[in-house]
């Protein structure tokens, strides 16, 4: 997710800096951005040449590179504590005006602010995979962001040619937890044996005319991903997002969708 809103903002015309946790990371971020960037202009989508893209990014190890951002995107896995001392670090370097940001897909912003010194100055910004290709970014406004943060936040994403939606902090927001639950229900039908998982997709693209079905979308986010949020979700909100066995025992054997190759489908590995 981070190389992919790296990508929407180096388009726009930001100065981007991408910070992972060590140089192996970093080149490989550094790698997948580029290379987005490269298939942008391939596609007639991006208005300058690889050089001036380049010329505007960078990697570092470190988050003092953050120092003189004006808005960081947090982005690292669905883990509450990875999130906080992501969070907490990277607030330590920012300026007083500047903004932070999480990507969280369900974690509760205002139980994320709690722990920071300027929580006025933070909200999520819920981007959608893959990035490049999504126009809907979610704006979570948490009980303490600023009123003009929100301002600032909708101005962002439509400066990188997006759709922002506003939602208050609520367990899901409102993409994850319709997203999730639909999901879910479609993975019982599956474990249920209804129909397979193809005909199960197809019903919601061709009857409902969504992009991809929900069984796809599970394995293009990754199984461990969907089975962290309905945890939370189940935690939070009751039984109904409780996450079905099948989905439990695909993750317990590393069959994590796109990325592994398996999930509810199988996928080439290049």
């Amino acid at each position: 997710m981070g190389a992919g809103i790296a990508h929407a903002f180096l388009l726009a015309g930001s100065r981007v800096t991408v910070v992972e946790r060590d140089a192996e990371a970093a080149g490989a971020a550094s790698s997948r951005v580029l290379e987005s960037v490269d298939a942008s202009i391939a596609r007639g989508t991006a208005d300058q040449d690889a050089a001036a893209y380049a010329g505007r990014f960078a990697t570092s190890t470190s988050v003092e590179a953050f120092a003189e951002c004006g808005l960081v995107v947090e982005a690292v896995p669905e883990d509450l504590g990875l999130k906080i001392d992501a969070l907490t670090r990277v607030e330590a370097v920012l300026a007083p005006g500047a903004a932070l940001a999480s990507n969280t897909s369900s974690i509760s912003i205002d139980q994320l602010a709690a722990l920071l010194s300027r929580p006025a100055r933070f909200i999520g910004m819920h981007f959608f995979n893959p990035v490049p290709a999504s126009t809907l970014v979610e704006i979570v406004r948490g009980a303490a962001s600023e009123a003009s943060l929100v301002d600032d936040a909708r101005d962002w994403v439509r400066a990188i040619g997006k759709t922002p939606i506003v939602v208050a902090d609520a367990p899901g927001f409102a993409s994850s937890r319709l997203g999730v639950a639909l999901g879910l229900e479609a993975i019982r039908m599956l474990e249920a044996g209804v129909a397979s998982a193809s005909d199960i997709d197809a019903a919601m693209t061709l009857g409902y005319k969504h992009p991809v079905g929900p069984l796809k979308l599970t394995d293009l986010v990754g199984l461990d991903v969907r089975l962290g949020i309905a945890e939370y979700l189940a935690e939070t909100l009751g039984e109904r997002f409780e996450p079905p066995a099948l989905l439990r025992r695909l993750v317990a054997e590393g069959k994590l969708g796109r990325k592994t190759g398996q999930g509810f489908y199988e996928w080439d590995a290049s």
